[in-house]
């Protein structure tokens, strides 16, 4: 009888358990975060394997606390709207290039001038001390996750582009700073977003484009861009950003996760592209049948004289505008010596 007593006290205390919410399965699913991440770049692109590593390290480090819903490829969201949605909550993180809103991110889109800044690993040092110190007022209503940017730009093209001379009045597709490059080049600047290019291209709307080298793997542009000048000019700076409600409403550990990550995940970002970049260019050579020009000094020394009043332009532009843009070109050209080194 005394048996029986104790399981009748212990199955009464389990019922209130259950009752009361108690036991732990319950407490533990009202513990788990679900974020929605927002990518206007199409899976297997550099932007999207960024997304998808540092979604599992939070997960991992967070012990699965934190859970991701991914929507690449601009199925949420595109990447010129990517800022104002994630204001307006449309999606809790997103990542975009600021070089689709060149006017609105004046700061971050001066790493894009023609400074030399020769990798992505160190394009990415550069951006991440760059926002740190200055920590742009356009980006002051989310909470700004990391940043990153590409490796330096080269000439695809569906016809051979081997000088400066043969660039005249070319139709490319570029956006940013690099647009303002391909114009001093003398080429036909054509804006539109990368994931429309690839049908531009095929259609005849232009030329070819003026970006990094990946996109011949990950566009698939090897398949029809069979020319590449290597020009190694130019970078497009990314930023990975939150909706700041969502930001301020997490606990703090994990805050200090997504902190941790801000500086490792640009730099790791940074160091994939530029390894990518080049496996992308080997491909490009040894399966497609791709021609890389590489410009003697020479030539060289020609495309480098046309793109120094960009600078020299840009400061005038934006001083006018109150921004002290020559000790924002100088604080970038130091971090470019700092981290060549």
């Amino acid at each position: 009888m005394k048996g029986k007593y104790w399981l009748a006290i212990v199955g009464v205390l389990c019922a209130l358990a259950l009752g009361l919410g108690l036991t732990s399965a319950p407490a533990q699913a009202k513990d788990v975060i679900e974020l929605t991440y927002a990518n206007f770049a199409p899976p297997k692109t550099f932007v999207h394997v960024q997304m998808v590593r540092w979604v599992k390290e939070v997960e991992r480090r967070t012990n699965g606390r934190v859970k991701f819903k991914l929507f690449p490829g601009g199925s949420l969201l595109g990447g010129k709207n990517m800022i104002d949605g994630v204001i307006a909550g449309q999606a809790d993180i997103g990542t975009t290039s600021t070089a689709y809103q060149p006017g609105r991110f004046t700061i971050l889109n001066a790493t894009a001038l023609p400074l030399g800044i020769p990798s992505a690993t160190v394009g990415s040092k550069v951006l991440l001390d760059l926002f740190m110190k200055y920590k742009p007022a356009s980006l002051r209503k989310v909470k700004v996750l990391t940043l990153y940017t590409n490796s330096p730009s080269n000439i695809m093209s569906r016809i051979p582009l081997p000088t400066l001379a043969s660039l005249k009045g070319v139709d490319l597709r570029a956006s940013g700073g690099a647009a303002q490059i391909l114009k001093a080049w003398g080429a036909n600047q054509v804006g539109m977003p990368m994931p429309a290019t690839p049908e531009a291209i095929q259609k005849g709307v232009v030329k070819g484009l003026f970006s990094s080298v990946e996109v011949l793997m990950d566009f698939k542009f090897a398949s029809y861009c069979k020319y590449v000048t290597m020009t190694d000019t130019g970078i497009y700076p990314f930023v990975v950003v939150m909706n700041l409600a969502k930001w301020k409403s997490l606990p703090a550990d994990v805050k200090k996760v997504m902190d941790d990550l801000f500086r490792e995940q640009g730099i790791w970002t940074g160091e994939y592209m530029d390894k990518h970049a080049a496996e992308s260019l080997a491909w490009s050579q040894k399966t497609q049948g791709v021609k890389v020009f590489r410009l003697s000094p020479a030539e060289k020394a020609k495309f480098d004289a046309r793109l120094k009043p960009i600078v020299a332009g840009w400061i005038k532009k934006v001083s006018a505008k109150g921004v002290n843009g020559k000790a924002i070109v100088a604080d970038i050209k130091a971090l470019i010596k700092k981290y060549t080194k």
